[in-house]
């Protein structure tokens, strides 16, 4: 019984902030698995095309590629045409893989009009929107391009659950510029104190969430390390012991 106690009382303790009435999520790598689905899309088009592509061998090279570029465009240093074409190409001559420029911008075209077709989430996605709807108003914040991230939560199933969506293009600025986060807040009409951020980003999402003055909570889904100080979850449905 004495365990039983000491056990309800730690949960409790790891609860946030009571007077949370709006949560706001990242899109990709958070509930959206990109990943997966990117790995789908580049697939289908690559057969399409008939291009003999070592798809481990060109993912291995792609995944951190695509991951560098985002963090450039994330920091203005690159532009959405640059960042499209460029991590294309950076891959494929990693690969020695020869095709003209051309193909690669039909390519890169292709793969966004293909990747919001496959409609993977994260293990719990549904379960835990469904727990929190009717708790909270829900909301998305993304860095990701407007039509397309639309077309992600459609094919997924999932925009009705959420109240706003905010993206980089609506707001002007992306993560984790605070003039996002105030964007998002006059959207969802409720206050920085009322709110939290959950995401996969430690620098956009939740660094961004806490400079803006919202709590934050790190969807750490690899187990990287982090500050002990930094709310962290390894699983979506974990999301409970906070909110």
């Amino acid at each position: 019984m004495v365990f039983t106690v000491l056990m309800t009382k730690e949960f409790f303790n790891m609860k946030t902030n009571t007077n949370i009435t709006d949560v706001f999520f990242d899109l990709d790598h958070t509930l959206w698995d990109f990943e997966k689905n990117s790995a789908l899309a580049f697939e289908t088009i690559f057969k399409m095309k008939e291009l003999a592509v070592n798809m481990e061998e060109f993912l291995l090279f792609y995944v951190p590629i695509n991951k560098e570029y985002w963090e450039r465009y994330r920091k203005d240093e690159i532009s959405q045409k640059e960042l499209r074409f460029g991590r294309l190409k950076d891959t494929f001559d990693l690969m020695k893989f020869t095709i003209a420029d051309d193909e690669i911008v039909v390519l890169s075209e292709q793969y966004l009009i293909y990747l919001p077709t496959f409609n993977h989430l994260f293990d719990g996605a549904v379960v835990i929107l469904d727990y929190l709807k009717p708790k909270y108003n829900l909301h998305i914040i993304t860095n990701g391009f407007a039509e397309i991230q639309g077309n992600k939560l459609n094919n997924s199933y999932i925009t009705h659950y959420f109240k706003t969506i905010t993206n980089s293009e609506m707001a002007g600025v992306k993560k984790p510029n605070p003039m996002i986060f105030e964007y998002a807040l006059d959207l969802a009409k409720t206050q920085k104190e009322n709110s939290i951020m959950i995401g996969d980003c430690i620098d956009a999402d939740v660094k961004g969430a806490l400079d803006a003055g919202l709590d934050a909570i790190f969807f750490n889904e690899s187990n990287a390390p982090v500050s002990e100080n930094i709310k962290q979850v390894n699983h979506l449905l974990d999301l409970k012991k906070y909110l």
